[in-house]
């Protein structure tokens, strides 16, 4: 295994490996976890050099900082640790299900985001989802404060419409775009956010590379779906009926993948990475057996034949069901 160091953004770079570790769901969203694996996750993927770990304040709430600050404690100066504001936290610290880019309440999360992690700077800080009522303007004049302030060295925005992207690199520059990207979902070669970042050289960071799991062929019904917490029980792409349809694509990229000598996981994550030199994947995982995995992906070399095949297997909009329930699908893209 061998993870090469990609660079995000050109006027504010910042160096990462080229997989970085998702950590939500060793806190929230998939059910339960066991901290002691997840820390031994966080380990592992040091080792293996994974130096970018990406989290948020509403992962827990709060938990999933306070999990990473325990993790590198002694050893913050080793990892780039990515975290996200803006899905409002009341003062009780619970989840408001509302979205927030207020100045003010920007200015309030940065303390606790940095106590929890236990360091005195973020290294990269993304605004999670766009306010519809507060000018893009004012939340990145007030991200940009935090920059100045030595607070935060580098800002990007989450799931942002091309135009709100352009608006934020305006106030102060962006070095990072995260949104979903995978062969389930390929939107952002459709909707301009992939041409916007690229024209701004501003870097592309792909969030559930591996389809939250669908990918990796282990998710054939329902059933295969953890009971309790878990995100995808509400996703309607894991409803039965759009699994049923979605199935056919898993499985011929899976006998597409045995047929080149790999696993389905692997060739879809080495899909994402294949993408372009500015593109960072953020495989999500809570164990130290699919880090492994993931991080061999990187090593996966994918021919022109194969890159071909993948196209006509999974081109864009070949999924059935949205990646988020419609309430969630409309703060998507502003």
């Amino acid at each position: 295994m061998a993870l090469k160091t990609r660079r995000l953004g050109t006027s504010s770079a910042l160096d990462v490996s080229a997989q970085g570790l998702g950590c939500m769901g060793m806190t929230f969203g998939y059910g339960d976890a066991d901290a002691n694996e997840a820390l031994a996750t966080i380990d592992r993927a040091l080792e293996l050099g994974v130096t970018l770990l990406d989290t948020a304040d509403m992962y827990g709430p709060h938990t999933n900082e306070e999990l990473i600050g325990r993790a590198v404690a002694g050893r913050r100066d080793k990892v780039v640790i990515a975290s996200k504001v803006g899905n409002e936290i009341g003062d009780d610290g619970q989840l408001t299900w509302r979205i927030n880019g207020r100045p003010e309440y920007i200015r309030k999360s940065i303390e606790g985001t940095l106590r929890r992690l236990g360091t005195d700077h973020l290294d990269l800080y993304y605004l999670h989802r766009v306010d519809p009522d507060v000018p893009i303007e004012e939340s990145f004049g007030a991200l940009g404060e935090l920059v100045e302030a030595g607070l935060v060295r580098h800002l990007g925005i989450s799931e942002a419409a091309p135009g709100t992207i352009r608006r934020a690199h305006a106030v102060h520059p962006l070095t990072a775009v995260q949104t979903e990207y995978s062969l389930f979902t390929r939107d952002v070669e459709v909707n301009g956010v992939l041409d916007t970042v690229r024209e701004l050289g501003i870097g592309f960071v792909a969030y559930s590379p591996l389809g939250r799991g669908f990918l990796t062929g282990t998710i054939r019904d329902t059933s295969d779906i953890p009971e309790g917490l878990d995100f995808r029980r509400i996703a309607p792409r894991f409803k039965d009926e759009n699994i049923r349809q979605n199935l056919p694509v898993v499985d011929q990229l899976n006998d597409l993948a045995a047929a080149a000598g790999t696993t389905v996981s692997r060739l879809a994550l080495a899909w994402v990475l294949s993408r372009g030199d500015d593109v960072v994947a953020i495989p999500g995982t809570k164990r130290r057996r699919y880090l492994e995995e993931n991080v061999s992906a990187s090593d996966v070399e994918l021919s022109a034949d194969v890159l071909a095949a993948i196209d006509t297997i999974a081109p864009y909009g070949v999924t059935a069901g949205n990646r988020y329930p419609d309430g969630e699908m409309a703060s998507l893209s502003r």
